[in-house]
């Protein structure tokens, strides 16, 4: 069986900005999870549920789903990893029951490419079985451990399916005996970025496959600051989001993620006055000046990118471009 075909990759990048958790065994916060402006909400079945907790919290996530007014936002369903006794059952469950009302499977602690051809597979044995559309339901790979980081270019090539990659800090943390028990701040010792290359990796691999990459989350969730801070890294280096655990961060993870006004508004003229110089009436010309900037098809990829950030998240343009005069 082979993985099913899906060249609309474009389709896929969803706003992102920020991705909420919320522990799939508590109806409580499912209902609230609802009102609150996150991009994406994913409903856990992993850390967030206790073992005794997993098999309920598989149907009281289905019946959010199908019941829920998810409107606006990307439904992701974190499942258990393949090397535990409940992937399996996690996915068919959730997807058997809810498919037409989930966007995404998270699957976490990816080690290698087999994993996702693996997911892959059987969600699109469950599509054929239950009659739904195949390949729709995407799939965002957590990168959690040295060996997860050190496949990611195959991790990120394995599927159509894949949306995201996703870093998952505190599991990687673990892995490679880093000493710090804050999970996305700095270790004590070190004067440097110590997740630099990690983050970097991932994102290579993420964008070489036209896929989003998340930055996970950061626990000292009543310390927005230093949420901010954090979520600047990752925002500066190109992630299209990061993981939220409480609703205070939410706000500071779509404002950060988001471009500002000024670049937003520059973004979109850049675009306007390349396609004005590059036309007939403009001189078919292969660069030219905006103000006092001289712009051309490199600035113009650039500009794509933060004006692409500022359409999904919904910005309105304040400026106009004007033709230059004869």
């Amino acid at each position: 069986m082979t993985a099913p075909d899906r060249s609309d990759a474009a389709s896929r990048l969803r706003p992102r900005r920020s991705c909420l958790a919320v522990p799939g065994s508590n109806p409580r916060f499912l209902e609230k999870a609802q009102g609150l402006p996150a991009d994406q909400v994913f409903l856990d079945l992993e850390d967030a549920c206790a073992p005794l907790a997993k098999e309920d919290a598989r149907h009281t996530i289905v019946k959010a789903l199908n019941e829920g007014d998810w409107t606006g936002k990307t439904r992701v369903v974190r499942v258990n990893d393949w090397t535990t006794h409940w992937t399996y059952r996690d996915v068919i469950t959730v997807v058997e029951g809810a498919g037409p009302n989930l966007d995404c499977i998270m699957l976490p602690k990816v080690q290698d490419a087999q994993q996702i051809i693996a997911l892959d597979l059987l969600l699109t044995q469950i599509e054929k079985t239950m009659g739904f559309e195949i390949g729709r339901i995407g799939i965002e790979a957590q990168i959690e451990n040295a060996k997860g980081l050190v496949n990611v270019d195959e991790i990120a090539g394995a599927s159509p399916r894949l949306e995201t990659i996703v870093f998952g800090p505190a599991d990687f943390m673990a892995s490679i005996n880093m000493k710090s028990l804050v999970v996305g701040e700095q270790p004590p010792g070190y004067p440097a970025d110590a997740y630099h290359y990690i983050l970097m990796r991932i994102l290579m691999a993420a964008r070489t496959h036209d896929l989003q990459a998340i930055d996970g989350p950061y626990l000292q969730i009543r310390n927005v600051d230093g949420f901010r801070e954090v979520a600047g890294r990752a925002a500066a280096l190109g992630y299209d989001g990061k993981w939220v655990l409480h609703p205070g961060q939410v706000e500071a993870a779509n404002e950060v993620f988001s471009p500002s006004q000024e670049d937003y508004d520059h973004a979109e003229l850049i675009l306007d006055a390349y396609d004005y110089c590059t036309s007939a009436e403009g001189g078919m010309k292969g660069s030219a000046m905006l103000g006092d900037e001289m712009i051309d098809e490199a600035s113009r990829k650039m500009a794509l990118v933060i004006a692409g950030k500022g359409r999904a998240a919904g910005m309105a343009r304040t400026s106009t471009f004007q033709p230059p005069e004869a």
